[in-house]
């Protein structure tokens, strides 16, 4: 398959690159143990456990997961499960929990129950989907995002793209519970993600406000991109990667149709900056700001799709997936020991937290090409 022969010509990258993931993270498996980082400060990772609550808390813990299933080191598994440990500080106050309990939980918990058989990474990983499901709008068919207030506006009513990655999680509780009302929920979030923030041309609303009531959208916000109506990259990238994997846990096309249709609008807008995205795509032409994790993210997201079409159809989006990693592993990456974080060149937001290592970063970059050697593992899948 055209796959294939796209994977064995890129070989020499993806094994050295791979090699060089190892090296490094196999260091900082073991220096950064007892931390949950974010980002690095003069090149050491920060901590973050004592803040349990923050949304990419289970990113350091999934990266350890997949490492340890691609190499069987021991240091990788320590690490996980120590993420893990430092991570049920969370569960004391439930009420601080919000919708992004899949990406806290579902690569951290879920995945060391898939490895390990654990039960109670099995539990942890169930009372985060019945948290996710919990915050399901009957009346309106979505799933909220946050709690409170969000600069003054109550957000009763706020969905944003990021959700279709939280979605997984409730996937698998109703495998592994038997109860396909967590599938419900999540399929009617994506079928409202489908109508409310996927635009015509395959761009992206971030967040869309709803009447609490009724579901009917009313508002759109700019979010985390440029502004009102423009194109935030990592919010494509979530739903490029999010939309996929639906169609994988539940088959139903519409949902490949829009992963796809998302996927041509991003590699159109990546292919001008010679695969290195920009954090919108919709941006003024200065200054240029990138977002790294936006490329990571998409790139597994394309994999995916590239798996799941026929094999006429799997050129254009392997061939995106790895000039993208090719790109940002020749400009972005940093493989010196005396920085612990390895993708640089994140941008939390096109305001703030711009040109900076993120741990989604090393996260989505690793998982990446761990899929491209060939790893059937997947912590947002099964």
């Amino acid at each position: 398959m055209f796959y294939e022969k796209y994977i064995s010509k890129n070989k020499t990258f993806i094994d050295e690159t791979w090699k060089k993931l190892d090296e490094k993270l196999s260091r900082t498996a073991v220096k950064s143990r007892d931390k949950i980082p974010y980002t690095t400060k003069d090149g050491v990772h920060d901590d973050h456990s004592g803040n349990p609550f923050m949304w990419t808390n289970g990113f350091w813990g999934g990266l350890m997961w997949i490492m340890y299933e691609a190499t069987g080191n021991e240091e990788y598994k320590k690490t996980a499960l120590r993420s893990e440990e430092l991570m049920d500080k969370a569960f004391a106050d439930v009420s601080k929990l919000h919708h992004d309990v899949g990406f806290m939980w579902h690569i951290l918990s879920g995945a060391s129950y898939r490895l390990t058989g654990d039960p109670e990474s099995r539990n942890r990983n169930l009372i985060a989907a019945m948290t996710l499901a919990s915050r399901y709008k009957e009346n309106g068919g979505y799933i909220r995002a946050w709690n409170g207030t969000w600069f003054g506006r109550d957000n009763d009513g706020w969905t944003i793209i990021d959700c279709m990655m939280n979605l997984p999680i409730l996937y698998w509780a109703s495998k592994e519970l038997g109860d396909d009302r967590f599938a419900q929920i999540a399929m009617a979030h994506a079928d409202m993600t489908i109508r409310d923030h996927v635009r015509d041309d395959g761009s992206m609303n971030h967040i869309v406000a709803h009447d609490p009531a009724t579901g009917e959208m009313i508002d759109t916000l700019g979010g985390q991109g440029y502004a009102v109506g423009s194109t935030w990259s990592r919010g494509a990238s979530w739903g490029l990667y999010g939309f996929i994997l639906s169609y994988i846990h539940t088959t139903e096309k519409r949902y490949l149709d829009t992963a796809k249709q998302i996927a041509h609008y991003f590699i159109s807008n990546v292919a001008d900056t010679d695969y290195l995205p920009l954090v919108d795509f919709r941006a003024p032409e200065e200054p240029v700001y990138y977002d790294s994790t936006a490329g990571a993210i998409a790139a597994c997201g394309l994999i995916e799709i590239a798996k799941n079409v026929p094999e006429f159809e799997q050129r254009p989006y392997i061939a995106a997936a790895v000039k993208i990693l090719k790109a940002m592993e020749e400009k972005f990456c940093n493989w010196e020991e005396n920085e612990d974080s390895i993708l640089q060149m994140g941008t939390e937001m096109y305001t703030r937290g711009i040109h900076k290592p993120i741990i989604y970063g090393d996260y989505f970059f690793a998982e990446a090409i761990a899929k491209l050697r060939g790893s059937e593992f997947n912590p947002w899948l099964k």
